[in-house]
């Protein structure tokens, strides 16, 4: 199978695509975690709470991607969703 090689602004376009879905709910879910949670006693900064659910969500995307291979499933979607709410709420009751 030959593979076409593909040039940096492809492949950096191709990356930020794959992990939009997760960036965006990362940020979705920290502002409105602070609007609509309790407020933590010492809890982390918008940022890191974004930080973490990114990497978290592009961990599932990625395991979606190997596992069904292929991404843009809707099971991954659900999967990336149940991951972040979890990891969000974790963070906000620690």
């Amino acid at each position: 199978m030959y593979v076409t090689p593909v040039d940096l602004p492809t492949l950096l376009n191709h990356l930020f695509n794959f992990a939009a879905p997760a960036l965006g709910l990362a940020l979705w879910l920290t502002l409105v975690a602070r609007f609509l949670g309790p407020k933590p006693a010492a809890g982390l900064a918008w940022w890191a709470q974004a930080a973490i659910n990114t990497v978290v969500g592009c961990t599932v995307l990625g395991a979606g991607l190997w596992v069904l291979g292929r991404d843009g499933k809707m099971l991954t979607y659900g999967a990336l969703v149940l991951a972040m709410a979890s990891a969000q709420a974790l963070m906000r009751r620690g």
